[in-house]
């Protein structure tokens, strides 16, 4: 039996298995009604006891799209659904492992060719992420932001361990372009045990992200380290790693991206940054998630290295008038 959703998702039924046909992109509008397709059959009764995604005609998907295959695979799962990834080309497969999910779907044999074959060419998801240019400003900003890092680094250090026992560095994952993850380094502005107190800490925020303006974890001298912006300076090496850029979207937590709807998975798009426009237009002064958002998506829409530059200008114009961190 064959069923057509509005979107194109022709789907294929058996007793206990459906088998439904992804289109050739799977961007935010496709992963949308994908989700929802998904939802439906993951719904249906009786539960199917497999779910069958036909990548076979699919040579491109986004951010958005991992969000929805994320979303999907744990609401199959909840139901004891197997979900099957069928006839995957090399260059999705690419992506998946880019965005380490490949260990984490189910992926048949014969949708991958037994013979070795060249690296895929995959298509960009945003063309700041392959522009050699960004990537050579990147690495020697890097570089220069490291020299700073090391003539700071002793008496910072000596600061944050006269001030509060503990680590000098401050380590947490974020999740990068397409959602990948990596550790983020700082200097330490909390105090050892921040992350056992944050239960008790009211978030001041709307959505999905943590702020607090008198958060009584942060110490003297985080407080004056994040009023700077010199806690920031050890991730000038998750810069040079290429985890990060100089500019970018804000590294949000794996727990925020957890409570992503599908068209919040564009932020993952483009790679995260030292600085962008949320901490350019506002910084702590935002207290919607939604605002976050907005401000990421059109910092894709308008990238160019021109505007790159112009933000750093801005981020040190913001810095001197030491605006709104806490």
């Amino acid at each position: 039996m064959i069923q057509q959703s509005s979107i194109a998702f022709p789907v294929t039924q058996t007793e206990e298995l459906y088998q439904v046909q992804l289109p050739a992109l799977l961007t935010v509008t496709e992963a949308i009604a994908f989700r929802a397709k998904c939802r439906e059959l993951i719904e249906a009764k009786p539960t199917p006891t497999k779910i069958i995604l036909d990548f076979a005609q699919t040579t491109f998907i986004d951010s958005s799209a991992i969000g929805a295959l994320v979303m999907c695979l744990k609401a199959a799962r909840s139901r004891q659904i197997e979900l099957v990834l069928w006839s995957v080309k090399s260059e999705i497969l690419t992506i998946l492992e880019l965005a380490d999910l490949g260990q984490h779907f189910t992926i048949e044999s014969k949708t991958i060719p037994l013979e070795p074959h060249p690296k895929p060419q995959i298509e960009a998801t945003h063309p700041s992420v392959q522009s050699k240019t960004k990537r050579a400003i990147d690495i020697v900003g890097a570089m220069v932001g490291l020299g700073i890092t090391a003539v700071v680094f002793i008496p910072i250090a000596i600061a944050i361990k006269l001030d509060n026992p503990g680590t000098i560095l401050f380590s947490q994952t974020r999740c990068g372009h397409l959602g990948q993850r990596f550790q983020v380094w700082k200097f330490r502005s909390m105090v050892s045990n921040a992350e056992q107190l944050k239960a008790q800490v009211e978030n001041q925020n709307e959505g999905a992200f943590f702020k607090n303006e008198n958060d009584p974890r942060i110490t003297r001298v985080g407080r004056f380290l994040r009023k700077t912006s010199l806690d920031e300076f050890p991730q000038f090496w998750n810069v040079l790693r290429g985890e990060m850029s100089l500019v970018g979207t804000r590294p949000p937590l794996p727990e925020e991206v957890d409570r992503y709807e599908i068209a919040n998975w564009q932020r993952l798009n483009v790679k995260p940054g030292i600085t962008g426009e949320w901490q350019v237009h506002g910084r702590s002064k935002i207290r919607n998630f939604e605002e976050v958002i907005q401000l990421d998506l059109r910092y894709q829409e308008r990238w160019s290295l021109k505007y790159d530059l112009q933000l750093l200008l801005k981020t040190v114009m913001v810095l001197f008038r030491k605006d709104s961190a806490f």
